[in-house]
């Protein structure tokens, strides 16, 4: 009978897998079919401009790139920190059961809360505006629960043994955790920073919360620059009436799709150089 009930399983799983890789090939050949032909070397070096012929996303790719950057610089050290405290010294605690029950219930909150979040604390508490540091540090709060999540199952599957060998040693807790255990976990830990930036890079609704412009004539030359982002910029183009526009955005959502496979393959291929190196 469980057999039986592992293969219907089997078969749903791969039907499922085969109607979702169906949807997205029908996804891509329309957006291809849509914007490719305005896919050019101008069209990624020039800013927005009112004439749909002239415009470009070169600003909104800059404002992407310096966003996520920073968001990543932000959310991995804080997340590894936070679920390094609760799996390796307060597991235990009724505060690490608090922290940890607050950050599951964290995980299912709409975006649109982390934007009004980074409304009140980073733009008007911490007086950052609309800058580039306001926007990650939002970013930064919606990828927390994610990295702190995946870093603490990557810590699990860490062996006792090896903690246990590193203390009869001579080694402190905390030598344990950053010379052996962290280095073992850290691929586990970058699949869990690569879920958090992949769906941080796709959000508008925190960024236009805390006033992320829809037009900006220049791309961010620092972290206090205002800022636009690929998303903001395509929902921008959408909402115009005139067609040329629409190719724009279909041309711009193919743009963010290449910077978030390229993202994700840089962060793929340093992780697999991180499991060589430990089986090593």
């Amino acid at each position: 009978m469980r057999k039986h009930a592992d293969v219907i399983f089997e078969f749903v799983s791969l039907g499922a897998l085969l109607v979702a890789l169906a949807a997205l090939a029908a996804l891509v050949f329309d957006l291809v079919s849509d914007g490719g032909s305005r896919l050019s070397w101008q069209f990624l070096t020039n800013i927005a401009s009112r004439n749909a012929e002239n415009a470009g996303v070169y600003h909104a790719l800059m404002g992407s790139i310096w966003v996520i950057a920073l968001t990543g610089a932000l959310a991995l050290p804080a997340g590894v920190a936070a679920a390094i405290y609760l799996e390796e010294y307060g597991s235990r605690s009724r505060t690490a059961r608090f922290i940890e029950l607050n950050i599951s219930n964290l995980a299912a909150v709409p975006s649109i809360i982390y934007g009004l979040l980074g409304l009140g604390l980073f733009v008007r508490l911490m007086a950052m505006g609309q800058s580039v540091m306001a926007g990650a540090a939002t970013l930064a709060l919606l990828a927390l629960p994610v990295v702190i999540m995946s870093t603490r199952e990557a810590l699990r599957t860490v062996p006792n043994t090896i903690r246990e060998g590193s203390y009869a040693l001579g080694a402190t807790k905390w030598q344990t955790i950053w010379n052996q255990v962290l280095p073992m976990a850290l691929p586990g830990v970058l699949t869990g920073l690569i879920l958090a930036l992949s769906r941080a890079i796709g959000e508008t609704a925190p960024l236009i919360t805390i006033g992320a412009l829809t037009y900006i004539p220049f791309a961010p030359d620092g972290i206090w620059s205002k800022f636009t982002v690929l998303p903001i910029q395509v929902f921008n183009w959408v909402s115009r009436p005139q067609p040329e526009f629409k190719a724009n955005a279909a041309a711009g959502i193919l743009v963010l799709m290449v910077l978030l496979l390229s993202m994700n393959a840089i962060a793929i291929v340093v992780r697999d150089r991180q499991q060589r190196r430990g089986r090593a």
